[in-house]
């Protein structure tokens, strides 16, 4: 008679608990392998919706193949040991569109890196916020609308949405965010709200960019804490007080600049020894340059401009023994140039414009720096003729000399500057001719002479300059022909641009984007962006151009870098779209043809001269977006060639003596927004109102008696096919077999072991 249910063995209870933790770790291990697997799904369905999106150009991403039984060796994904996706890096992948929905379901995401691309819209906020262990997070240029929301990724410690279109306050993020967040980078967005107690609880951050926005309030009153900030072109207000820099103060970077700040700058900025930049200009300072500023023995870059200090600059300044780069434009200090400028002798960069000077260039000592690679003094008040000391300065790529009252010649002397890159005398009283030693210049790229009273021929010599990309001698009183060897200006830069990727202390631009307003025109499409920042940055909504942006655009133009495509007839190609300008003048004769071999141009300007003879068939070979010979005597049919100009967008022949009938060629310009033929009166055609030339009226063929619009209805267009949407992965969740089958294994093996230790 069984007296009551017997106890499992000692051992078959061991046996059984072992078998039951190996289970475990089976389950635990399938389970990571399973969802090793979801991952793939989540990419491959993250590579359909991005198809889906960008039709032509795409990234690395579409190499990813199902077929691959992993992910891991993808392009831009990472995994750890367990085979599980831990970061996704799509950075200048091509993609466009929306941003994806499903990052979450990377369960053990770390890093998520889509910045450079042109995603739009919102972001996915309840996607994005269930991405619990992000710890990197770049979405930075793009086109990303809305407010930002990361309120939970709490784990973060790199943050950068910069460069976007993110607008409202971001109060709800902080302290939410603050635990590990080290980096902190929202800058060139619309962002508002109050700064003065925002990062209060973010005791690790190190570095914090939040410029360009539209923050306002008073600083930070803990910004020495910081090992980089800056505040830039925003509407922060008050002063700056003693306390704000206090012993141990940790920062090498700061930038105020751009924004409503007043009274005196404190000297307790002396305590900031680790202090390498300093920005201040666009403020309201006034009073002395602190003299704390010389105890900043690390100081490399001092930015003072468009503020209101005292003329007197204390001498304690020359301390700086590293300073390279010194802006202390627009403070309308009037006399002459402080000779305290030629006792910084490591200076590199000297920006002294806008200052009302009169004189002292010489006697400042400034030409006399050995290192000196910049120097700007336009906007100021000089007379006399140009210094031909400046001939001495080896080491000068960067002379700017515009805007004042010098007149005289040009000295001839200035082509023994072997490593300058740009001369800008333009908008003086300059007389004479243009030196025929501008030849030697092989460095040059910018010629910039215009708004002077020069006479003469144009030198043959210029054609010697094979790096020249940017010419302007327009407003003057040039008379001759261009010469043929002009053709050969700008042939070859590559060795300039090759040797400013080489030199790591290249850095051109302060604050501000004059230089490249200057030296490249309003009217030019390609670069069309540079004047579309606003005057005041502080109502910079929609605006492209910032101060930052000004600095990385002239590093990349400096090195031959491709800012916009260039088009030749029906190719794009790699180079930087040069420009002619040669308007009114006095420049006679035909347009050589060997002009057509001037590959590097994209702008052509000869109008208000007197040329004359038919314009040349090989100018249909110039890689041309504007194109102006307006206001001369060209006579005989416009070249059909013309027509292959398919990236032509401004074309203005108008007040010539043009014939024969328009090409039908030119009706092929598809990007065509500006087009003038008027007071031709001997053109003639019939001008279709439908495509492109259906966008122009009677203004473009005023005095044109014997061209007639036609009426028609506009060609519609037909739309390409929509592909169909990307399908979405199906979420597998089942338990595999093998972990029932370990399991009743386990079971059996304990039951026997049990059984026979019991006899």
């Amino acid at each position: 008679m069984i007296q009551g249910r017997q106890a499992m063995s000692p051992s078959l209870l061991l046996a059984f608990l072992c078998g039951l933790i190996f289970i475990a770790g089976e389950a635990a291990l399938i389970a990571t392998e399973s969802g090793g697997g979801d991952d793939k799904e989540v990419l491959l369905e993250l590579k359909r919706f991005l198809i889906a999106n960008n039709k032509v150009n795409r990234g690395g991403y579409e190499a990813w193949q199902e077929s691959d039984p992993s992910p891991c060796l993808w392009r831009g994904v990472g995994c750890n040991r367990g085979g599980r996706v831990t970061s996704l890096n799509l950075t200048c992948s091509t993609m466009s569109g929306p941003a994806f929905g499903n990052f979450s379901r990377l369960s053990v995401l770390t890093s998520l890196d889509l910045s450079d691309n042109s995603i739009i819209g919102a972001l996915p906020v309840s996607d994005l916020n269930q991405c619990h262990g992000l710890v990197h997070l770049n979405i930075s240029h793009n086109l990303i609308t809305g407010s930002l929301n990361v309120s939970g990724l709490t784990k973060l410690r790199v943050l950068d949405v910069s460069a976007n279109r993110l607008e409202g306050g971001i109060a709800f993020d902080f302290p939410a965010i603050c635990t590990n967040l080290t980096l902190l980078h929202l800058s060139t967005n619309n962002i508002a709200g109050n700064i003065t107690n925002m990062l209060e609880g973010c005791a690790r951050l190190e570095y914090v960019d939040l410029s360009s926005n539209n923050f306002d309030g008073e600083l930070l009153p803990d910004v020495a804490r910081f090992r980089k900030f800056s505040i830039a072109e925003n509407n922060i207000t008050g002063s700056v007080p003693w306390s704000m820099f206090p012993n141990g103060c940790k920062l090498q970077s700061l930038d105020l600049s751009a924004n409503q700040l007043v009274g005196s700058f404190p000297d307790s900025i002396a305590k900031c020894t680790n202090l390498t930049y300093l920005s201040l200009w666009g403020n309201n300072f006034a009073g002395m340059v602190p003299a704390g500023i010389g105890k900043l023995a690390s100081l490399e870059a001092l930015v003072l401009g468009k503020n209101r200090f005292d003329r007197q600059i204390p001498h304690e300044l020359t301390n700086c023994v590293r300073l390279q780069f010194l802006d202390i434009s627009r403070n309308m200090f009037g006399g002459n140039v402080q000779e305290i400028f030629g006792n910084f002798m490591s200076l590199k960069y000297l920006v002294l414009h806008h200052n009302n000077y009169t004189g002292g260039i010489v006697a400042s000592g400034v030409l006399r720096l050995p290192l000196l690679a910049r120097l700007d003094l336009s906007f100021n008040e000089f007379t006399s003729d140009l210094p031909q000391e400046v001939a001495n300065m080896k080491s000068l790529k960067y002379l700017t000399l515009a805007d004042n009252n010098f007149s005289g010649r040009i000295p001839p002397e200035y082509g023994r500057l072997a490593e300058l890159q740009a001369l800008d005398l333009s908008n003086n009283t300059l007389s004479g001719g243009i030196p025929a030693s501008i030849g030697n210049l092989t460095s040059l790229l910018w010629l910039i002479l215009a708004g002077n009273q020069l006479f003469g021929e144009i030198p043959p010599e210029i054609g010697y300059c094979t790096s020249l990309l940017w010419l302007n001698l327009a407003d003057n009183q040039l008379t001759g022909n261009i010469p043929p060897e002009m053709a050969e200006m700008g042939r070859n830069p590559g060795p300039t641009f090759a040797k400013n990727r080489n030199d790591t202390s290249v850095f051109i631009g302060s604050n501000e984007c004059q230089a490249m307003r200057r030296w490249i025109p309003a009217s030019y499409r390609p670069f069309s962006f540079v004047n579309s920042v606003l005057t005041d940055p502080r109502t910079k909504k929609n605006s492209v151009m910032t101060g930052g942006n000004c600095r990385n655009i002239w590093d990349r133009i400096l090195k031959g870098y491709i800012i916009v495509p260039m088009c030749t007839n029906s190719l794009s190609v790699g180079s930087l779209p040069g420009y002619v300008q040669l308007s009114r003048n006095m420049l006679s004769g035909e347009i050589p043809p060997r002009i057509g071999t001037m590959w590097n141009i994209g702008l052509l300007f000869l109008d208000g001269n007197c040329f004359t003879g038919q314009l040349p068939r090989d100018i249909g070979r110039l890689p041309l977006v504007e194109l102006n010979i307006s206001r001369n005597n060209m006579s005989g049919p416009i070249p059909s060639e013309i027509g292959e100009y398919l990236c032509l967008e401004r074309m203005d022949l108008s007040f010539n003596n043009l014939s024969d009938e328009l090409p039908t060629s030119l009706f092929k310009l598809t990007e065509l927004v500006m087009f003038n033929v008027s007071y031709n009166p001997l053109l003639s055609g019939n001008i279709s109102t439908t495509g492109q030339f259906g966008t122009f009226d009677e203004q473009s063929f005023l005095g044109d008696p014997l061209i007639s619009l036609d009426q028609g209805g506009p060609a519609g267009k037909q739309q390409p096919g929509e592909e169909a949407p990307y399908v979405t992965a199906v979420e597998r969740s089942s338990v595999p077999t093998s972990i029932l089958v370990s399991y009743f294994f386990f079971l059996v093996v304990g039951f026997i072991y049990g059984t026979v230790s019991g006899w």
